[in-house]
């Protein structure tokens, strides 16, 4: 019988792979949907890249990284990442970074160009969070920057000052820290790949990662469920060696849908009326490819 581990991977990679539509921008599905369709892109281009060095075999996500080749190519999908509120240099950066390899980067490469003519890869201004997040999508580009080293910027970051602010009871983190402290950890290692720092540095910020997992098990907030074992798994550790890493697999396991989405960033956030196959998908995308990608580092870990 599967475990549940395999259920989360074959479901919600099924999923994605049956929602595709909302993943591409030029789709009408993607234009009549509230969910933004460049971030998404962004995030399944995520996906598709720390798969693609777990398995060069595994064509699970065959059409995705079809998809992703598709649009990295487009010269409007360049231009509509530029014209993101908000966000647009930090989706170029990750735009260029996450290009599929083999393909034409021109367009990756006049989007640093620009970057750098506007000074963006100066550490000045930046958080300490904002600086790791720069330097490692900067290094996966190839791109010169001005970004102090990993060694430096782990003692900066989120995964060492949030250990000095956590709380003792209720919630250990505020949502917003809890990110922040997820993807600190999800930069410094390269998703798994690599130590992100000095032990001693983060001895303590383990437990805080356990803390959080079990209040977020407890209170089923499945995205940062997802994200807390990514997390732990990154500091080096075996989730599923854990009562914690164990328990966090059952919740999400529970939550996931028989179509193999998960359904919504948390419990509490579930829609009670019916809604509209967009409506769903803005509600369940980002959740069900976090997990995805989990499921896709432990399984891949322990095999």
């Amino acid at each position: 019988m599967p475990s549940s581990l395999d259920r989360l991977t074959e479901g919600t990679l099924h999923w994605l792979g049956r929602n595709l539509e909302f993943f591409d921008p030029y789709s009408e599905s993607a234009r009549t949907a509230a969910h933004r369709p460049v971030k998404a892109a962004l995030e399944l281009a995520l996906l598709c890249h720390c798969q693609g060095r777990l398995d060069g075999g595994d064509d699970r996500l065959r059409e995705a990284t079809t998809l992703i080749r598709t649009l990295w190519q487009l010269p409007d999908f360049e231009r509509l990442i530029a014209t993101q509120p908000d966000w647009a240099p930090q989706y170029a950066l990750i735009y260029a970074a996450l290009a599929p390899s083999g393909i034409d980067d021109r367009l990756c490469r006049a989007a640093l160009a620009r970057l750098a003519a506007d000074g963006y890869f100066s550490p000045a201004g930046k958080s300490p969070y904002l600086r790791l997040e720069t330097r490692y999508y900067a290094d996966k580009a190839g791109v010169e920057h001005g970004i102090e080293p990993y060694e430096e910027l782990v003692a900066l970051s989120p995964l060492v000052a949030l250990v000095a602010t956590a709380a003792t009871e209720g919630a250990p983190l505020e949502t917003q820290d809890a990110y922040a402290l997820t993807h600190s950890a999800f930069f410094l290692s390269d998703f798994g790949r690599a130590k992100p720092g000095p032990g001693y540095a983060l001895e303590r910020t383990d437990d805080l990662a356990r803390r959080m997992l079990d209040h977020c098990v407890e209170h089923d907030r499945w995205d940062l469920v997802a994200e807390l074992v990514m997390t732990r798994f990154c500091l080096g550790h075996d989730p599923l060696d854990t009562p914690s890493g164990v328990a966090a697999v059952e919740c999400l396991a529970r939550a996931q849908r028989p179509d193999g989405a998960i359904p919504a960033r948390s419990a509490a956030l579930m829609a009670t009326d019916p809604v509209s196959a967009a409506e769903f998908f803005g509600k369940a995308y980002h959740t069900t490819l976090v997990t995805a990608l989990m499921s896709l580092l432990l399984a891949s870990a322990r095999s």
